[in-house]
């Protein structure tokens, strides 16, 4: 079980890469205003969120549902932490909506609110650690 427990490590890592950078590369789209510049973060924003991502996330929510039914985890941690992770889903979810709109020219927010949306997956990551490290109910 410690070769799924590091998959899932790696998994959740390049997961959370993407979810900390996807938002930022929205940041300075929303700002470009040069076509060849919008058509580049078209393409790193597309790469990034089906490329790696996408895979990230479906590879940690399988090992760690491996793990779960592998150890059998329980308690309130537990709980707390699997609410966390189908917020990270929508977040993902969400972040594929705001991929969309761009590629389609419809983007409605400015480079602040990419900016605010940008720090969401830090707090779910601190508590996430925390939650599993300490497991403090």
């Amino acid at each position: 079980m410690l070769w799924i427990k590091s998959l899932h490590i790696i998994s959740m890592v390049t997961w959370f890469a993407g979810l900390f950078y996807l938002p930022r590369l929205f940041v300075y789209h929303a700002m470009c205003t040069d076509q060849a510049g919008i058509d580049r973060f078209k393409v790193m924003e597309r790469k990034l969120y089906y490329g790696i991502m996408t895979p990230g996330g479906l590879l940690t929510i399988i090992f760690g549902t491996w793990l779960w039914l592998g150890y059998g985890f329980s308690g309130g941690w537990l709980h707390t932490k699997l609410a966390l992770v189908v917020l990270l889903v929508a977040y993902h979810l969400y972040c594929g909506k705001l991929l969309i709109d761009f590629r389609n020219d419809r983007n409605r927010h400015g480079h602040v609110y990419y900016r605010w949306f940008n720090e969401l997956p830090v707090l779910a990551l601190f508590a996430i650690i925390i939650l599993v490290v300490v497991k403090p109910y």
